[in-house]
């Protein structure tokens, strides 16, 4: 079981993953939000679909990377942000419905790096699997 260094952790990762502009053009939200896991959920918009209507494969792996992010993000100390240093994206299936869910799960913890993976789901199709490492750094000090 993982515990969170800040108590503050749920808040100060929602503001953080929400108030970019990347995050607030997907529109997604968060499901679960716990020490190292994180659930986005994202709605359909045709903007973020292929020709056929399927959710694209960039936005599938934009989700998966927040996920991951996020989840790492729950483990950070006060003071503390992330960022991503890599991930690579295993494409499963198509995504297509309503909505697509990624679940993103801190497997290894570090002090200077995180690695989170983050699996999409349409529903009950597993659509994707991405390994993502993290960057933690303190914040500047003005």
């Amino acid at each position: 079981m993982l515990i969170a260094k800040n108590p503050e952790f749920e808040q100060i990762v929602k503001t953080a993953v929400l108030t970019m502009p990347a995050a607030m053009h997907l529109g997604f939200h968060f499901g679960h939000i716990a020490p190292g896991e994180v659930e986005l959920v994202q709605p359909y918009r045709t903007e973020l679909t292929e020709h056929n209507g399927l959710f694209q494969g960039g936005v599938i792996g934009a989700l998966a990377d927040f996920a991951g992010g996020a989840a790492a993000g729950t483990l950070l100390p006060v003071g503390w942000v992330n960022m991503t240093a890599d991930y690579t994206v295993k494409l499963l299936a198509p995504a297509e419905g309503e909505t697509i869910t990624a679940r993103g799960h801190v497997l290894k913890p570090g002090r200077a790096i995180t690695v989170a993976t983050a699996d999409v789901y349409a529903g009950e199709t597993h659509c994707a699997t991405a390994l993502i490492t993290m960057r933690n750094v303190p914040l500047a000090k003005e």
